[in-house]
């Protein structure tokens, strides 16, 4: 317990609670044997590093046997299929780095795009349209948040039934059939490019910086870091668990909404198939590529995004070179094995 506390205060991940308990003195001085422990940021930034110098390696295998990838046009295409990706890794990073997992993103994005497509279709009003997908997100998640933090479910368990749950609705409201004929004005402000630059990669670096803030800055990012890191000895340090858990559900969830809102205006439409079980594979990839850690306590916002990137480019290298798409998926599972391994290797905890 000396050394999760010695750790968690190492960190700063509870010198903003006003109520924590102190710590002896042998675990401030080092006594309690956490003398060189890591910090939170040298291992995240080892594990950045460690991405790069693969990032690096993938380039440039690309600039030799797929040339055409650094068109500017594919770069731009990059960018924008990024943004769908990153933003829902934005989302899982919180869950993650309180020791969670939620399966249901890419369903929960899917459900919430048909539900605002539908009402667009009869009502012709992007702006609650739009409303309706990002308060449906948030809604799934904070279902989630209540089942795992409040009923002391486990979380893969209720976010792979939330899944299964909206896919099925999905299937339903639509028969299997996309729903198109959406208004032209929703499409032509969330296509726009304002400086040449597409408005799902302003909302991606937006999103970013605010999440990062968040996580970084405020005391309930700090709480979520030590849940994370060790929940009875947040429990101890009088951190409102349920309360910080249930809200990284409920970010999960926005993040859901806002990716249905760019997403739908991008294909003109809205499908269960927008939430397929591919999309799972890429969020988790993105999320420990960046460096965030499968047990919690170590990650940062803007790591998801770059391993939100990091995936696309290989995806859009691959499918370059005429590699199949199964075969795409073999590659990705082999590097969240690898990630893992690294993850393992460096520890549990910060």
């Amino acid at each position: 317990m000396i050394r999760t506390w010695t750790l968690l205060r190492m960190n700063g991940l509870l010198k903003s609670h006003p109520s924590a308990v102190p710590l002896p003195d042998a675990a401030l001085d080092g006594r309690g044997g956490d003398v060189g422990a890591p910090s939170l940021s040298r291992i995240v930034d080892a594990r950045l590093i460690a991405s790069a110098l693969v990032f690096s390696l993938v380039l440039g295998l690309l600039a030799a046997f797929a040339p055409s990838f650094f068109r500017l046009n594919n770069l731009v295409n990059i960018l924008v299929q990024t943004s769908t990706l990153a933003i829902l890794a934005i989302g899982m990073s919180f869950v993650m780095i309180g020791g969670g997992i939620d399966l249901s993103m890419p369903a929960n994005m899917a459900m919430s795009a048909v539900l605002g497509a539908l009402y667009m279709r009869v009502g012709h009003d992007p702006v609650t349209g739009s409303a309706i997908m990002i308060v449906s997100g948030a809604t799934i998640g904070a279902l989630n948040g209540v089942a795992v933090a409040y009923l002391r479910m486990i979380p893969f368990v209720v976010t792979l039934a939330t899944m299964t749950v909206a896919k099925g609705a999905c299937i339903w409201l639509t028969n299997s059939v996309s729903i198109a004929g959406l208004p032209e004005s929703f499409g032509d402000v969330l296509l726009a490019r304002p400086l040449g630059i597409p408005v799902a990669v302003l909302a991606t670096i937006a999103l970013t910086l605010l999440a990062s803030t968040a996580l970084s800055f405020t005391v309930i990012g700090r709480w979520l870091y030590a849940i994370g890191v060790n929940e009875r000895a947040a429990r101890v340090a009088r951190v409102p668990i349920e309360r910080v858990t249930a809200m990284s559900y409920v970010a999960a969830g926005l993040s859901a909404g806002v990716t249905a809102v760019l997403l739908a205006a991008r294909l003109d439409s809205a499908s269960a198939n927008m939430g397929n079980d591919g999309v799972v594979l890429d969020i988790v990839s993105a999320c420990v590529v960046g460096g965030i850690s499968i047990y919690g306590g170590i990650g940062r916002a803007y790591g998801a995004v770059l391993g939100a990137l990091f995936i696309t480019i290989v995806s859009n290298g691959l499918n370059l070179m005429g590699v199949s798409f199964y075969l795409s998926l073999i590659v990705k599972g082999i590097v969240i094995i690898g990630y893992v391994a690294l993850d393992g290797l460096s520890g549990k905890a910060p």
